[in-house]
């Protein structure tokens, strides 16, 4: 799952008008028609697991991601599997992700943390996922969301870059563009919003030259020049 981190300065994408509600409402609503129950693309097996990929997602692919756990989840589903495969013998499953010495660290912590603290469950409340080692606010929302069904939205580089591109919530910020995503999206669209958003930012409106003619919301879309189709 691509990431921002929060320290880093980062020159925020060319902003659009603000959209009026009655277009926010259009996007989402074409968005549900076309893809009721979107998905997320990270393979997992249970809660614990979900919670794994999305650590290992930080900084790297989905796609990389899976390739590293289809083996690993196969032999590391719970947390106590996880401790007794151990640092090392983790580390050489996840070796082909970014940072992957780290990554290994802090899902050993993060499933130690689990089996003394939460009966080896992974927490229904914010503040207890952000309290296990590698998860932050985005990975709670993304889990919160995924795994729980809670209305969350976890802005990652592509919600960054669409919620200022498509005027649904300019900002400087990760916070300022999650807290706006927020209000701005109908209550009735935010269990998926999250995924609806990604999807489209991965494979439509990407960052260097958006198919804005194969976009099924291009004419509600204040972003100009629009994409011509190539040749």
């Amino acid at each position: 799952m691509a990431n921002i981190r929060k320290s880093a300065k980062k020159t925020p994408p060319k902003r659009s008008r603000k959209l009026p509600p009655e277009r926010v409402e259009a996007m989402f609503s074409r968005f549900r028609s076309a893809n009721p129950e979107p998905k997320g693309e990270l393979k997992s097996v249970n809660p614990f697991t979900f919670l794994v990929a999305v650590v290992l997602s930080a900084q790297a692919t989905d796609e990389g991601v899976n390739r590293a756990t289809s083996p690993l989840f196969q032999v590391a589903d719970t947390p106590e599997k996880m401790l007794a495969l151990g640092e090392d013998a983790l580390a050489g499953y996840i070796k082909t992700i970014g940072l992957y010495r780290g990554k290994a660290k802090n899902v050993i912590a993060l499933s130690r943390q689990l089996v003394e603290q939460h009966n080896s469950e992974v927490p229904h409340r914010r503040e207890a996922l952000e309290a296990l080692p590698g998860v932050g606010r985005k990975t709670a929302n993304v889990v919160l969301n995924a795994v729980f069904g809670e209305p969350t939205i976890a802005v990652d580089t592509h919600l960054f870059r669409l919620g200022n591109r498509l005027g649904l919530a300019p900002g400087k910020t990760v916070g300022e563009v999650e807290e706006k995503l927020l209000k701005a999206v109908p209550p009735q669209y935010l269990r998926h919003a999250h995924h609806w958003l990604i999807l489209h930012g991965r494979y439509v409106c990407k960052a260097r030259k958006p198919e804005c003619w194969r976009c099924i919301i291009a004419d509600l879309c204040p972003f100009t020049p629009k994409t011509p189709a190539p040749a």
